[in-house]
């Protein structure tokens, strides 16, 4: 049995983890492979019994998972972007949810032959879109202009209230008269309002003063803030079932809004568990589905519900929605096409579907698979064409292949220009102005300004930019850049010089864990690489083929070339590195400075004896 239960735990993290990796790489939805996983692991492989594993825990995991996704959701909201959009985010999630609540239900209603109590209960829980499948797909899609900002609240705050809406129904079903069914309702919207957002607010308030006062070291911070969104949570479901998920969404982003406590930590900490949960919860809740109930709700009344939800409720809900707004047509186009449903539909019909069936509603038993085949359809026909669309319509930021260059002195400016000329976007970045000077004169994009400061990020247009050089004189400064940077970029795209001091006596390199990937040559620190570009060394192209591969370059004794940026299919720049320096295929063009032996003997004996030893 404990072996059993072992395998269980252990194919939740290689089917979640896994599949979120695999994602990845294939730049697929990472909810899409979860939930294929899921049935992997669960009906067809049989490898996991999510009921057997957890047991009784496994409802009340799901949904404390479901309030932690939705407090990180909540802490990314921020109340300026509603500026321009805020009317529009209101519309979708009240005009909106009523819309494609009524059009759902009554789908449901003359497709599944469902009794109006339960197609009224299906469309109830097919308004929630959700985090749990939006954020991933705006990270993979990378929206422009307000649709991102649209999007991102709508599928955070729709998710509680969509839950909300659910519940409503669900207890209204259950009622013994029309009058017990009426009072009920309106009891249940006050009382979920009222002790979620007392709940929310108050669970912000007292971290805020937690942290305000330092009263939490650092090592603390993320368990204590844990701790709290898990109690906010379990006390105002004790008071209203399902105000929880309010509670949480209000104190993320009542947290997210507040100027005072520092919450970079708590963010960081939560995106990280927000993938966990996501991976656990997708493979748990789709490896409890039966592959034989699917496979029976397979027919021609899924596929005219799913038109009906695609093409007809979403349309008219974004359309009503955005009247007399300054959202364009194109950007309502993407807005209608971006509605895949998430966990909270799929754990919610989950829990209601096993009370119904015991209270003898007989087709309770479809809810489940119904549920689950909207979900994957959603997901994989909103999800896979996602990016294309966006880029057809032109709502979407370019491919983030560019380079943000921090330092804007003479051969800076020459790395920036050749690489430019190879058709990728560069920007320079300093804050001298006589180097700003010379990069406007060669009609290089720049920013004038210090990037550690607190407002640069909002200042720098990084549209299309995915990469740090930091070529300044300075380590620290270059090794703040790159812990700064690495936070928007990743830690694998942001590239800085090595130490000046590298092998000195006083040597004082900083830690590798605090600076970015060392480019190019552990010796061609800056001094070196100003010394060789004040020798009048120039960047050279070297196209890389079949007969004419870069090693040959170096059999020439009067020269030595050092390869410093590999172009590859002319659209994406990878920086030679010390740790793992990039492979030349044949086509990709190589950025390289060739060292003269005539010019500069010790450096080229230097690069010689060191080529010679690897």
């Amino acid at each position: 049995m404990e072996g059993h239960l072992l395998v269980g735990i252990t194919s939740i993290l290689i089917f979640g983890v896994g599949a979120q990796w695999v994602a990845w790489r294939l730049k697929l939805p990472a909810i899409l492979l979860l939930l294929i996983s899921g049935l992997l692991a669960g009906p067809v492989l049989g490898v996991l019994e999510p009921d057997v594993l957890m047991g009784d825990l496994l409802i009340p995991f799901v949904s404390v998972a479901v309030a932690i996704i939705l407090f990180e959701g909540g802490l990314s909201l921020r109340f300026s972007e509603l500026d321009n959009v805020g009317g529009v985010i209101g519309n979708l999630v009240s005009i909106g949810v009523i819309l494609t609540w009524v059009v759902t239900s009554v789908s449901a209603h003359y497709l599944f032959d469902f009794g109006w109590e339960l197609a009224i209960l299906l469309g109830a829980i097919l308004v929630v879109t959700g985090p749990t499948v939006i954020i991933p797909l705006l990270r993979q899609v990378r929206p422009s202009g307000q649709v991102g900002s649209i999007l991102k609240w709508e599928g955070i705050i729709i998710d509680p209230i969509g839950a909300m809406l659910a519940v409503l129904v669900f207890e209204v079903i259950l009622s013994t008269s029309l009058t017990a069914a009426t009072s009920l309702a309106v009891m249940s919207i006050v009382k979920t309002i009222f002790f979620g957002t007392l709940s929310g607010f108050g669970g912000a308030a007292l971290l805020y003063f937690l942290l305000k006062r330092h009263m939490l070291p650092d090592y603390l911070q993320n368990p204590i803030s844990l701790m709290i969104v898990v109690t906010v949570f379990t006390i105002s479901n004790m008071l209203q079932h399902e105000s929880g998920l309010w509670a949480t969404t209000l104190m993320g982003i009542a947290l997210a809004n507040q100027k005072s406590a520092h919450i970079h930590h708590i963010t960081e900490f939560k995106e990280n568990l927000r993938v966990l949960l996501l991976s656990a919860l997708f493979i748990l809740l789709a490896a409890r589905v039966e592959l034989r109930s699917l496979l029976a709700n397979l027919d021609w009344s899924l596929v005219a519900f799913l038109f009906i939800l695609i093409f007809i409720a979403r349309p008219l809900s974004v359309y009503v929605s955005t009247l007399f707004s300054e959202v364009n047509w194109r950007e309502k186009l993407f807005l209608s096409w971006m509605a895949p449903r998430g966990v909270v539909a799929a754990s919610i019909s989950s829990i209601f579907a096993i009370t119904l069936a015991q209270n003898g509603f007989e087709q309770a038993d479809q809810l489940v698979p119904i549920v689950f085949l909207v979900i994957i359809s959603t997901v994989t026909i909103y999800g896979l064409p996602a990016s294309w669309v966006a880029r057809k319509l032109g709502v979407a930021k370019p491919v983030p292949n560019g380079v943000l260059i921090l330092g804007g002195h003479d051969w800076a400016l020459k790395v920036a220009n050749a690489i430019q000329k190879a058709g990728i976007r560069v920007m320079i970045a300093d804050s001298n102005w006589k180097n700003i000077a010379s990069a406007k004169a060669q009609d290089i994009p720049h920013y004038h300004g210090n990037v550690l400061s607190e407002y640069a990020l909002e200042e720098i247009n990084l549209d299309g930019i995915g990469q740090l050089l930091a070529l300044t004189p300075n380590d620290e400064v270059n090794s703040l850049a790159a812990l700064r940077f690495s936070e928007i970029f990743g830690r694998s795209h942001v590239y800085q010089l090595p130490p000046n001091t590298h092998g000195k006596a006083d040597n004082k390199d900083v830690s590798s864990n605090l600076s970015g990937r060392i480019l190019f040559h552990d010796k061609l620190n800056f001094e070196w690489l100003s010394r060789i570009f004040r020798n009048n060394h120039e960047i050279t192209t070297h196209e890389v083929t079949a007969d004419h591969t870069f090693d040959k370059l170096g059999d020439n004794t009067e020269q030595h070339p050092v390869p410093l940026f590999l172009i590859k299919s002319g659209t994406t720049v990878v920086p030679f590195t010390v740790d793992n320096p990039p492979v030349p295929a044949e086509g990709d063009l190589i950025l390289y400075v060739a060292i003269q032996k005539g010019m500069d003997p010790q450096l080229f004996s230097m690069a010689r004896e060191e080529k010679s030893a690897t």
